[in-house]
């Protein structure tokens, strides 16, 4: 039997992304603390339940995703599995989730890193709390991220994009270094800022249109132009912050130097897709005349977060903030691609999101692993470390190919593509961004060089001397699906965009 996307058993799996974690951290919560490693093993568990669960919906039976665009009125766009039910009736909000080629692998992603860093929870806890009481946070974080990539109905999209703010600040507040609680502060401010502006932004959009429904207001012309373009402005700082996007990435750095390795993987792995996501799926999609006026300014945005995070990058002494940097220039790539409003533009700000989350989170669990076992991140401390943890030096190595984009793997299809739908665009104003981009890249190349000959080459410090080369079992089962991730996904990209031009279609096709 053939059981389409709007089938019961479908429906049920939408339902069940959200309610396994959730069920699994309040089973956590509610165990003894002298039960701490079976609350960690349990937690694992129900993340793996999880992961199974949101690699399924590839598998429902769909005749054309979300087609249709060009008749609206007879067919309507419709996501590969899609459950619209009452939620308040009396306010006219509906609970409506939903997936489709745009959000399927940042689901897949979600489920992959939760799984991960709940497994590296059973064998290390970080110091500050109990490790059942984080495996739990880590969970709710994930629903608060799956919600917030199946959410097709604003109102209900804005509460899924606020779960996650409490859970995060726990969690780097809890287990984070010395400063931990000053950065944590920093991360709810910013975040708070960013969920004001966007509330207003989905206020705006369903006083005006009188729905919240995604499906309806994607490439619909509901709005005026110059509400769209309020709404788009409102938007895209929201986003902004939370991706984040320079200038308002000041918090992303002091909130991964103190956080433990898993709330740093989670945090760079799916809560900043969280933001370029939201741009792509409501900015562009609810705004789209709003978006094309606002394109050159986020180009130009893009750009210089590119130049400003390498440039940064390269006078950086502290193994966790280079990276944190660095994750500042590659979304400003992902921005870069979604600015051009074009589809091959579109499907690089895609690729970038999944590769930028595979491959940092992979650089956050050996930057993580190689500070606690030395006892520092300090580059001018760190050298020398092929010669004592040859298999340490490898694996970072190749993390930092990676994210330096060399092509055939993950990381150079998103910024190589982001550069190319730029010059596509054409203009002197595009091209002279293409340049700089393309700028932007060699001194990403240059900074993780310098990055790996200050850390790997040389003698061994005496740090890097007492540091334990092996690596654990526990290690090897967070890395391995990243590393074999990243090299599937440079060879075959296809991976991510096989399902992605008819909704991508769908979201462009309201521009003029």
């Amino acid at each position: 039997m053939v059981l389409t996307g709007n089938d019961p058993v479908w429906q049920a799996l939408l339902v069940a992304l959200l309610a396994v974690p959730a069920g699994g951290a309040a089973l956590v919560a509610l165990l003894p603390a002298a039960r701490d490693r079976l609350a960690r093993i349990i937690a694992t568990i129900f993340a793996a339940i999880t992961f199974v669960l949101s690699v399924a919906p590839v598998f429902a039976e769909r005749d054309h995703g979300w087609s249709g665009y060009g008749d609206r009125a007879t067919t309507p766009p419709v996501p590969w599995i899609n459950l619209d039910l009452p939620w308040v009736p009396a306010l006219g909000l509906r609970f409506h989730l939903g997936v489709d080629g745009v959000s399927y692998p940042l689901v897949v992603l979600t489920g992959l890193l939760t799984l991960l860093c709940c497994a590296y929870t059973v064998r290390k806890v970080p110091e500050g709390g109990s490790g059942r009481t984080l495996s739990a946070l880590l969970l709710i974080l994930e629903v608060g991220v799956l919600g917030t990539f199946l959410a097709l109905d604003l109102i209900l999209f804005f509460v899924f994009f606020e779960v996650v703010l409490l859970p995060m600040y726990a969690v780097i507040a809890g287990w984070g270094g010395p400063e931990r609680r000053a950065a944590a502060r920093k991360f709810v401010l910013y975040t708070l800022f960013g969920s004001v502006l966007l509330l207003l932004g989905v206020i705006v959009v369903v006083t005006g249109t009188g729905t919240g429904d995604l499906v309806a207001l994607t490439g619909a012309d509901g709005l005026t132009r110059t509400t769209q373009c309020v709404v788009f402005a409102l938007l895209a700082v929201a986003f902004a912050v939370k991706a984040p996007l320079w200038p308002l990435h000041t918090w992303l750095p002091d909130a991964h130097t103190e956080a433990p390795t898993v709330g740093s993987v989670i945090l760079a792995g799916v809560l900043l897709k969280m933001g370029t996501y939201g741009l792509i799926r409501v900015g562009v999609g609810v705004a789209p005349l709003g978006a094309a006026w606002a394109a050159p300014a986020l180009g130009i945005l893009a750009v210089i977060a590119i130049l400003a995070g390498s440039l940064i990058c390269l006078r950086q002494r502290e193994l966790k903030r280079l990276i944190a940097y660095s994750s500042v220039g590659h979304m400003g790539f992902v921005l870069l691609g979604i600015a051009t409003l074009t589809m091959i533009g579109m499907q690089a700000a895609l690729l970038g999101n999944v590769a930028h989350g595979l491959i940092t989170g992979l650089l956050f669990f050996l930057a993580g692993t190689i500070k606690d076992r030395a006892g520092t991140g300090s580059l001018d401390r760190l050298g020398g470390l092929r010669e004592s943890a040859p298999r340490l030096a490898g694996l970072l190595g190749f993390a930092a190919i990676a994210s330096l984009g060399l092509p055939g793997l993950a990381g150079f299809w998103g910024e190589a593509f982001a550069v190319v739908a730029a010059v596509r665009r054409g203009g002197p104003l595009w091209l002279t961004l293409a340049v700089l981009a393309a700028i932007g890249g060699a001194l990403t190349a240059a900074y993780f060089l310098r990055l790996l000959r200050r850390l790997t080459h040389g003698p061994a410090t005496p740090a890097v001397q007492a540091l334990r080369p092996s690596i654990a079992g526990a290690e090897w089962f967070a890395w391995t699906p990243l590393i074999l991730l990243t090299l599937a996904l440079g060879v075959i990209p296809a991976l991510v965009l096989a399902e992605t031009s008819l909704p991508l279609t769908t979201l462009l096709g309201g521009h003029p």
